[in-house]
Parts: C-alpha cells; structure tokens; sequence
C-alpha cells in the first residue's frame, strides 16, 4: 500500500512541475489593444493576455460602441502574469515605457476617450505600486503624467478578431503599428529606456 501512495505522490509532483505558482491580474489601458497586447506577450512570466473594454458603464461593451467614445469604456489589456516569474512593479515598468503617458487625448495616431491610458489596479497593493511608480516618474519627461491610477471594474473581452491580432495578422498589424508612430513616439520620449520601441 505504501508503494503505491508513493507512486501516486511522484506522479502527482511531476504533474505540477512547471505551473504556475502565484497567477496574478493586471489590467492596463495603452492606446490601440493590440499593441498593448503585443507588447505584454514579449514579457517573460506573462501567461496569457486578453483585449477589452473596461473603466465605462455600457455591460457587454462591443467595438462599435466603444468607438462612438460615449460610453467611457477603455481599450484594455487584461494580463495573466505569474507572479513568480515577472512582478506587478516589473509590469508597471514595461507599460510606462511602452506609451505616452503626457498624452490625454488618446496614443500616437489613435485619438478620443477609447484610446486614452489608465492603470487599473486589481488590489490595493497594486494601487499603492501603481502611484509609487507614477510617482518616479515626475520630472522624467516633457509634460505632466496624465495617466490615471483607476480601480479595476468590469472587463469585458473585445471580440474574437480582435485577440492576438498581432499574430493573427502580422502584415496588417506591422503596417498599421508602423504608420500609427507608436515606436517612433516611445522612442523619443524614453530614449534608451523604451521597451520595445527600439529593438
């Protein structure tokens, strides 16, 4: 009987090998969600990402209607992170430097409410670590930081065209990222500090 409870525990240990230990949520909105989400996937310890709508009141939020830029709703990223891996602090730090934070009226060429950025924060300790790193920031750059420290509320997945379309799409994505000016406007702004923008 103890061979047994000894296989099964073995096999039960090497099941596990290799999950997750401590799966988190963060929520940011940057501009385009597709570039966003582009962005998280290259971040190590990011398990999944997911586009959306959230911060308006309108349930079940569509493309459409978020467009009109009436119902207060953000693009989004919704980020499955392992905590064991990649921090809540490490994550604060790619977004930061993967947008404009000066810029309240949208990101880059995508302008109006929808495109504006926030931090949603999921805890209370991810607000504190949200206004800690917002707070480092002052001074670094041209402008004030406009981005807002928000509480999470409901998110709700964009539609289904709209998940890893940097993938799903590369051509089309490639094209529009580069004539948006995202990378160009990182650039100039962090300098050596940008993300991505310089790879």
């Amino acid at each position: 009987m103890k061979l047994f409870a000894m296989i099964a525990l073995i096999f039960t240990t090497i099941g596990t090998v290799g999950q997750a230990k401590d799966l988190q949520t963060a929520i940011f909105a940057g501009g385009c969600f597709w570039c966003v989400e582009s962005d998280f996937d290259h971040v190590d310890g990011v398990v999944e990402t997911i586009s959306g709508y959230t911060g308006g009141t309108l349930a079940n939020a569509t493309y459409k209607q978020v467009g009109r830029g009436d119902t207060g709703h953000y693009e989004a990223v919704k980020i499955t992170f392992d905590a064991d891996i990649v921090s809540y602090e490490q994550l604060l730090y790619v977004f930061w430097r993967t947008i404009d934070p000066t810029d309240a009226g949208g990101q880059f060429c995508d302008r109006g409410s929808p495109y504006r950025t926030a931090v949603f924060a999921t805890t209370n300790a991810q607000a504190s670590a949200a206004e800690a790193s917002k707070a480092a920031l002052d001074g670094r750059l041209s402008g004030p930081i406009v981005t807002p420290i928000l509480a999470a509320s409901d998110f709700w997945d964009a539609e289904g065209y709209h998940q890893n379309y940097h993938n799903t799409h590369k051509l089309k994505y490639s094209f529009y990222r580069s004539r948006c000016g995202r990378d160009a406007r990182v650039a100039q702004l962090w300098g050596d500090e940008a993300v991505f923008a310089n790879k």
